[in-house]
């Protein structure tokens, strides 16, 4: 591996670093999405059965103890259960402001890997060239391939690596959008349900 950076050239190390990049960057989302995600509507439906016995004190606590954006924004609307629709909405909308930025960390980091390691393969291959090229000019023409090796190496492994690192990363950054989405659209869900369920109860007492 080693050998293979060095006969890369220079270039090989900011590539490696995009790829610790996007190792570190994976694993910490996936973990973060894994503790973060939960059953959504069975959560909701047992928060509707804690609210219609009037205990709001253990739903509050239930949401503070459950992990993940749904139960937050959920509790920031039950925090409000007693206010009108609208101000329940809006403390809903403020914590799920919060929430989706948590969702998003790194990704625009993990975007930028991908689209900077091609370019920097491209360039280490221009390098490689160039060198090559001056080898040839520097000999007056009269090369052999060996003398053409050494440029030829650098573009071809910096190309190589730029590659593996961004096919990889973009795919994996297209996955991670994919799930944010899901946390959204959870989000969204559930926010609807509990604003619709919190103005019923406070009409029933009307």
């Amino acid at each position: 591996m080693f050998k293979i950076i060095e006969m890369g050239g220079p270039l090989m190390y900011p590539i490696l670093l995009c790829s610790i990049l996007f190792i570190a960057i994976l694993i910490e989302r996936l973990y973060h999405y894994h503790r973060a995600k939960i059953d959504a509507d069975q959560f909701l439906s047992g928060i509707r059965n804690i609210l219609n016995d009037k205990n709001i004190e253990e739903a509050v606590s239930i949401c503070e103890k459950t992990p993940g954006p749904v139960a937050h924004i959920i509790k920031a609307g039950i925090l409000k259960h007693s206010c009108p629709k609208d101000e329940i909405k809006e403390s809903i909308e403020n914590a799920g402001l919060y929430e989706i930025p948590r969702l998003e960390k790194n990704l625009s980091v993990l975007a930028t890997v991908a689209h900077i390691a091609p370019l920097l393969g491209l360039l280490g291959t221009v390098m490689g060239m160039i060198s090559a090229f001056q080898k040839i000019q520097s000999e007056g023409g009269r090369v052999i391939p060996a003398d053409l090796a050494g440029g030829i190496w650098v573009a071809l492994i910096t190309t190589a690596a730029g590659l593996s690192v961004a096919i990889p990363a973009y795919v994996a950054y297209n996955y991670l959008v994919r799930r944010v989405n899901s946390f959204v659209l959870d989000m969204e869900r559930t926010a609807t349900e509990l604003v619709d369920l919190l103005a019923s109860r406070e009409k029933s007492k009307d």
